[in-house]
Formats: C-alpha cells, structure tokens, sequence
C-alpha cells in the first residue's frame, strides 16, 4: 500500500514539474516573440491629461516595441507653483529633468527624517520673512488626545525626510514602490521624462503600469488604449461610487476604520480620503510651498553658521538602515559639458550614468546615456549588448535607422523633439544629426548596459584581422586595411560629408 501511494505521488510530483515546466517554456517564448519586430516607429505621446496646474503625457505601452522592451514612459510638466501629489509606482523609475528646476521629494520607508527646523530657526525665519520669505514654521495642530477625546492644540516643529533640488540634466532614481513628490518653484516649466522598467524583477505584478496616489481624485494615466484596466479599479469600483469615485489609496479604506488608526476625527479621515476633492495629479498650491530645505550657497551657510555657533544642532536616531539605502545617492546630473565621458571637438558628447557611478542603480537595474551631437555628426553604428534602449529627442533632430536579425531596416526616419523611439536589444542602430543638432536621454534596462561599435577605433570590425575582413567581404587586404583604419573616432564621429544622409523616400 506505502510502495502504491509513494508511486502516485511522485507521479504527481512529475505532473506538476512538467506543467510548470511547460507554463515557463510558454512564458519564455510568448515574451521572445514580443521581440519579432517588423517595424519601429518615432513616437510621440499617446495620451495627454490636462490638470489645473501642468499635464501628465504618456506613451502606449501596448505597442509593440514598448512590450518588448518591458517599459512604459510619461512626460510630466509642472507649471510654476504646481505641486504633483504624492505617489508611487509598481516599478523602478529613471527620471531626466528635460527643463526648468525645482524640489523632489523622495519617502524612504524605514530612513529618518534628516531635515528638521529649531526653534532659534524659526525665530530667524520670522524675523527675515519680509526679504526672503517663509522656508520653515510653525505647524499648529489639533488633535484628539487619549480616550476621552479631549483637545490640546501644541506647537510642533516640523520635520521630514530630505527634498532634493533638481534641475535640468539631473537624473533622478526610484526605487520601486516609494512614494515621490515634485514642486516647480521656478518661473518656467518643469518637465520631466520618466521610464517605468515593468520587467524590472522588483515588479511582481504583471507588466501593467500602475501609480499608486496618496491624495486628490487623479485620472488614470496609463488606460487610454482601453486594453487593460487597472485591476485596482475594478475591485474598488463600489467603494469609489459609494465615496464620490475618488481614487487616491485612502478613499478605498472604511473612513472610521481610517480614523482609528491614524488617530484623527473622521472629517480629516474625508479629507485623506479626497471626498470633496475633485482635483488631479498636478495641483496649484496657495500661495508659496514651505518646506525646510538646506542653504543654497556657501555664502548663506556660513551666516547661519556664524549665528547659530552656540545653538543645539537637531539630533535624530539612526535604525541601522542608514548606510545601506537612506543614504545613497539619488541624483546626478549628466547634462553638464563637464560630464562628458567622451568628447569631440568636431562631433559632441555623450555622458553615461551607471551602477559605477552611481551604485543604486545596480539595485534598480538600470542605467541612462545623455547625448549632444553638433550638426551632422554621427554616433557610430553599434548594438547594445545586454540591454534595450529608450530614446527620448530633447532638441533637434536627427536621422535614425534601427536593422534586425533579418538584415531589415525596421525604422528609417527623421526623428524630432518630443518624439520617442525604441532600439531592441541587439538590434544595430545607426544615427545622424541634422542641421539642427540632435540632443537625447537614453534610458537602458541595464545597470551597466554595454554597447559594440560598428565603425571608429574601438569598432568590431577594427578588431578583426585583414585577412578574415578580406574574405568576409570579398575584398583586398589593402581595402579591408583602409576600412579598419579610416576612422580615428570612437563613438562620437564627425561627418565625412557636409551634407546630411539621403532623405527617406
């Protein structure tokens, strides 16, 4: 009897390790086919949500050359004194300032908060408010103290984890799954470009773009192909119509449930909730947006210094997670000339952005490449080895091919600004800018993504023998010795003509 259950369970046990199998297989081979591209376009934003204080634009990842990547991108613009609410994303994030300047929060879960005001602070800032306005205050509270509900307003200084200043050429990372804000300070326009990697292993969910919102009543970004709801939508559906379909994370909670754990009355429970609040994503702030944030000169710091040498700096306890991730770094930027990684006189630059230089990317697996091309140069052919790529035009325009397996051009076109376009991995890319120059962030699902020339001094065919050049192309060894020497350039290569490649026909 042992012998006979033994035998139908390990006959089972093989069932169900073929099955897997089998559903693994299937997985692989759905996803190597999302990969069989015949074409590629240039493309500009599919979708356009307007709000009261900037607009939210994305791209649909439905296409084709989207799902092989396994990304989704947006384009968000704040206006001045536009606040983008709280949020946070299914997948991690690569975020390139396109434009403008302002603050980025970031939520770190388990990490201190760092910034902190103090009394002698605050005093100062009141005396200064007339010339330099309010940075910090005084937040006065009422709350609901112990059981019996009494009332006792206090005053409580404030503080939060760190804001960053961010401007254009920053690169900004997210984790996964941590809550972000943005505030444009600024006169103009602040535009961001951000990548969503939903193929990323720190996203188990399915190969959705999903934004999570802490507050307001935000439209849905992603869902205006109408293929794939957001599932979150339709389980809330009858809470949201019973709450005025507000969509933020707290309007799906019961609100005295909500109350109860916060500790607070059930009318700032509502408020959380967004029941009487009809605004989107981008919001327009009253007034001037105070936060504590640090001095933005040497100058302004040494005067706090000098004023505050007897005073108590603010402590906070450390949780053990400090080294390991509240203190990474964050932000850099690459738009900077003097960020250059490789630079010609006669081409432009290119600046790079990798877990070398920036080690939380190795833990979001993912990397950027900023590049200025002056008129007409090229970027030498190549292939990304163990990555796709994303290009987003910032300026000007250029000229783009993008070749298969097959040998077949699968794009051919003039790209511009604002426009987007996709390389797969492996797939050979040639690029040219025209009269205008060609400026572009590429984002790749690499933390150090590599790439293999096609033509200049590091080139494949640089590093082959003549002979085997010779008889590949059938050729002479002095014309095979003329192709692998031509170019002295590495990646960023002028032109050997002054006219631009031949217009698509």
């Amino acid at each position: 009897m042992a012998k006979h259950l033994a035998l139908a369970f390990s006959l089972c046990l093989l069932v169900l390790f073929h099955g897997c199998l089998a559903s693994r297989r299937q997985t692989q081979f759905s996803q190597q086919n999302e990969c069989m591209l015949n074409r590629i376009q240039a493309r500009e934003p599919d979708n356009r949500i307007e709000t009261e204080a900037g607009r939210i634009e994305s791209w649909d990842y439905n296409q084709d050359d989207f799902q092989c990547a396994g990304v989704a991108v947006q384009k968000i613009t704040i206006e001045n004194n536009g606040l983008h609410l709280p949020s946070y994303v299914n997948t991690p994030r690569l975020v390139y300032v396109v434009r403008g300047m302002g603050h980025l929060g970031m939520v770190l879960p388990g990490c201190p908060e760092t910034f902190e005001e103090t009394e002698q602070s605050v005093e100062e800032q009141r005396q200064s408010q007339g010339q330099q306005g309010r940075r910090q205050q005084i937040i006065r509270r009422e709350g609901q103290m112990g059981q019996q509900g009494q009332q006792e307003s206090y005053d409580q200084l404030d503080r939060h984890q760190k804001v960053r200043r961010v401007r254009e050429g920053d690169v900004i990372a997210i984790p996964a799954g941590v809550t972000c804000w943005s505030y444009n300070d600024a006169n103009e326009p602040l535009v961001f470009v951000s990548l969503l990697d939903m193929s990323n292993q720190h996203n188990q969910l399915d190969r959705i773009p999903r934004r999570f919102y802490l507050a307001g009543n935000p439209q849905d970004e992603f869902t205006q192909q109408g293929q794939s709801p957001r599932i979150r939508r339709q389980q809330g559906k009858s809470r949201h119509q019973m709450q005025g379909n507000n969509n933020n994370v707290f309007s799906g909670f019961d609100t005295q449930l909500l109350a109860d754990a916060l500790n607070i009355d059930q009318q700032t429970a509502q408020q959380l909730q967004g029941m009487n609040d009809n605004r989107p994503q981008i919001v327009r702030v009253q007034g001037r947006l105070d936060f504590i944030q640090p001095p933005e000169s040497m100058r302004e710091e040494r005067q706090i210094q000098g004023t505050q040498m007897q005073g108590q700096q603010g402590q906070y306890e450390e949780n053990g997670m400090e080294e390991l991730f509240c203190h990474m770094k964050m932000r850099q930027n690459i738009g900077r000339p003097t960020m250059a990684d490789v630079f010609s006189p006669q081409a432009g630059r290119i600046s790079t952005l990798n877990a070398f230089t920036m080690p939380i990317l190795r833990r979001l697996r993912l990397s950027a490449e900023r590049g200025f091309f002056y008129n007409n140069a090229i970027y030498s052919p190549h292939w990304n080895l163990n990555a796709h790529e994303v290009y987003y035009v910032i300026r000007g325009s250029a000229r783009v091919q993008v070749v298969n397996d097959n040998g077949d051009c699968i794009l051919d076109d003039q790209v511009r600004q604002g426009q987007l376009f996709i390389v797969p991995q492996n797939h050979a890319v040639l690029q040219k800018a025209m009269s205008n120059g060609y400026e572009y962030i590429a984002f790749k699902t690499q933390d150090n993504a590599m790439i293999n020339t096609m033509a200049g001094r590091t080139s494949v065919l640089r590093s082959l023998p003549d002979v085997v050049l010779a008889n590949a192309y059938q050729m002479d060894r002095q014309q095979a010795r003329n192709l692998k020497y031509n170019r002295q350039e590495i990646v960023a290569l002028s032109s050997s003509r002054s006219a631009a490649m031949p217009q698509k026909s």
